[in-house]
């Protein structure tokens, strides 16, 4: 009986290490598709922007001023938001909360900026929603932010 749990218990997790591997190389998949979406749509609109280690795509239109944010800041941002085709998601004014609890994007973004500062994010969807809808907004949506950092504290 002691054999038989231990077998059970080993293709288990076999199963489920097979299972994240599948689930890896899907992720893998779509950020490259999404990767080509947002190059596409930068050449399409004559964009500019830095490509940074997570994926995310952004401009700096003003620095604002120094200090910066940090991830454990309170910030409030005046956000658009909206797909690459241009259809408005919508549109948040003086949002206040802890950085931390924005999306990933927005947490990798904001850091960038002072006060009164303004970023452009061109964001792949494993750093917006990822691969569930998420309040009308489907599965692997690549996202555009326009953010107003319009100030902080920490």
């Amino acid at each position: 009986m002691k054999k038989l749990f231990i077998l059970f218990a080993f293709l288990i997790i076999g199963l489920s290490s097979c299972q994240k591997v599948y689930v890896s190389k899907l992720r893998i998949q779509q950020a490259a598709i999404d990767d080509q979406k947002i190059q596409d749509y930068m050449k399409a609109n004559n964009i500019t922007a830095t490509k940074d280690a997570s994926g995310l795509y952004y401009k700096v239109v003003t620095p604002g001023t120094d200090p910066k944010p940090i991830i454990t800041s309170t910030v409030k941002l005046t956000y658009t938001t909206e797909y690459l085709n241009g259809i408005s998601i919508g549109k948040i004014d003086g949002a206040t909360a802890r950085l931390n609890t924005f999306v990933g994007a927005i947490q990798a973004g904001v850091p960038k900026i002072g006060t009164g500062g303004r970023i452009i994010l061109i964001v792949p969807s494993g750093l917006a929603y990822g691969e569930a809808d998420h309040g009308g907004i489907p599965a692997n949506s690549v996202i555009l932010y326009t953010i107003d950092l319009d100030g902080f504290s920490n």
